[in-house]
């Protein structure tokens, strides 16, 4: 009988096993921000699964704090180089890569939840294979949704998955309308723009990859630090959106709020309008969507509204953030537009950080990519694919040909 009891009270303590987090992407921002709130709650979550792109040191330290049961280098070259440095550090972590490792990682038995923060289209199969799995899918990379918006919510529906985004700013449109019996008394969505470094610029033609990344508030890649900068982010954002909530472009707003405490709004009919604030901290949109419909701990600092000195305004500048613009006219033209915009800023934001192009040039990329002819809307992941691989040979013979205008 003693022993009986004594089981009994260990499962009372014990409590349900911790819920099995797979991250891909996870030498990014989103990646350490999560493995942080993972690492909050040992009870509640533990890391199942790790994947990055080539940092095969950065993951091999990952895997030694969190051990987690696999692991994934999408270069499939550095593949021997990720397996050697976890055999000599003493772990069983099995080792996969490329993009069937991407897959498998997406679709770990031992993970309910998956982090797709995987910068670009490249993240786009294993978001996609995550729904189609049935996971909580906790979507960081946008382009997934921007490219293949219908495909992902139909692998949501299809897979029984649950999907929470991770972005500040549609988190907390999540939020806020997480009240609401359905999304027919919302007038529109509001997505604030801090601005960016250089929301008072009215002189781009200096400007450097290194000021381009200096993003006054958020943390965040060299990639999406640019698009913050041109205003891209927004603009795919716009997109993203429109997807996840199933609101039109005239129903979808952006200001400029250069504090980052409001990270959205939603207006209803009636005239109310909900926000949710918090310091600009990644930690707390990630730790909303591990623990919804609970809330838990995220480690972020609390607002102090008596620290703050003013909440400011103002409407987004579309002369000298073309990007914004380009981004509405790719959503109302159709999904194929969606994929070039995201293409051929991609391979303009690479050129502007590799020095080829300078920093105005990155809208005259996407611009005459998107004036290009474009085929049919696409109907599977092979054709978002297809229609990916066609606009970024266009946007490379357009970036070419500028870098070799701007040589002479």
């Amino acid at each position: 009988m003693g022993g009986i009891m004594r089981e009994l009270a260990a499962r009372q303590t014990t409590g349900p096993a911790p819920v099995g987090v797979a991250i891909l992407g996870a030498t990014g921002s989103i990646g350490a921000s999560t493995l942080d709130v993972i690492a909050r709650h040992p009870a509640q979550f533990r890391v199942a699964a790790l994947t990055a792109q080539t940092k095969v040191a950065e993951l091999a330290a990952l895997c030694v704090q969190h051990r987690p049961q696999l692991a994934v280098i999408g270069d499939p070259t550095r593949e021997a180089a990720l397996r050697a440095a976890l055999v000599h550090a003493g772990l069983p972590t099995r080792v996969r890569s490329g993009v069937d490792g991407l897959l498998e990682a997406a679709s770990c038995e031992g993970a309910a939840v998956v982090v797709a923060a995987i910068v670009g289209a490249a993240g786009l199969l294993p978001t996609i294979g995550a729904a189609r799995c049935g996971k909580r899918l906790l979507l960081a990379n946008k382009e997934a949704i921007v490219c293949a918006g219908s495909l992902l919510l139909d692998a949501v529906r299809s897979g029984g998955a649950t999907l929470l985004p991770l972005d500040s700013e549609h988190n907390a449109i999540h939020q806020c309308l997480a009240g609401a019996a359905s999304h027919a008394g919302v007038r529109r969505l509001i997505l604030t723009a801090s601005g960016g470094p250089f929301r008072a610029c009215r002189d781009f033609s200096a400007v450097t990859p290194e000021q381009a990344c200096a993003h006054p508030n958020w943390r965040m890649g060299r990639k999406i630090s640019v698009d913050s900068a041109t205003l891209m982010n927004k603009g795919l954002e716009v997109i993203e959106a429109s997807w996840l909530f199933g609101f039109a472009r005239a129903q979808i707003d952006v200001i400029v709020h250069p504090q980052s405490v409001v990270h959205s709004m939603v207006e209803f009919g009636d005239g109310s309008v909900l926000a949710q604030l918090g310091t600009p901290d990644m930690r707390t949109p990630i730790a909303y969507a591990l623990g919804f419909p609970e809330r838990i701990e995220s480690g972020s600092e609390r607002l102090d509204f008596l620290r703050m000195s003013a909440l400011t305004f103002e409407e987004p500048d579309l002369t000298r953030f073309p990007c914004l613009g380009l981004a509405y006219r790719a959503l109302e033209a159709g999904p194929t537009a969606s994929i070039v915009l995201n293409a051929s800023n991609e391979l303009a934001v690479e050129a502007f950080l590799a020095r080829r192009l300078p920093f105005t040039a990155i809208a005259a990329v996407i611009a005459e990519a998107l004036s290009a002819p474009s085929p049919a809307a696409p109907g599977s992941v092979d054709e978002v694919l297809e229609i990916d691989a066609l606009a970024r040979r266009q946007a490379k013979w357009v970036i070419a040909r500028l870098a070799t205008a701007g040589a002479r």
